[in-house]
């Protein structure tokens, strides 16, 4: 004997009510986004007196500030110039050191020989 009956009968579900009393589903997207703030737009934020927004995959200017497209296009331009001199001087600073090492080494071997010959000059007297 089943503890809480032998068959399953679940309750019927209660018949749909009508779908809406208002009349937003009747508006068209446009109109919906507008009146239920849907439109969020670009992201903004404001840095230090400057308003960016972001369009595009791109930080865009909206308040102007006070960089112009031109002071922003010399700027990259200065930055690729002073990044390729950076550049130059590694290298520079790299065979450098390379000279110095090699240097260093020779100086080595030849304090060694000195050393040797100054011995065998000993030796022999």
């Amino acid at each position: 004997m089943p503890l809480f009956g032998n068959t399953f009968s679940p309750k019927k579900t209660p018949p749909r009510k009508s779908a809406s009393l208002s009349n937003l589903h009747t508006l068209d997207r446009s109109t919906r986004e507008v009146e239920l703030g849907l439109e969020y737009g670009a992201p903004m934020m404001n840095i230090g007196g400057q308003s960016l927004k972001f369009e595009e995959g791109q930080w865009i200017s909206e308040s102007g500030g006070n960089v112009s497209g031109k002071e922003v296009q010399r700027l990259k331009k200065r930055n690729l110039q002073l990044e390729e001199e950076n550049n130059l001087l590694r290298l520079k600073i790299d065979i450098l050191l390379d000279m110095l090492s090699e240097t260093t080494a020779e100086s080595h071997l030849l304090e060694k020989e000195l050393e040797e010959v100054k011995n065998h000059s000993r030796r022999k007297k």
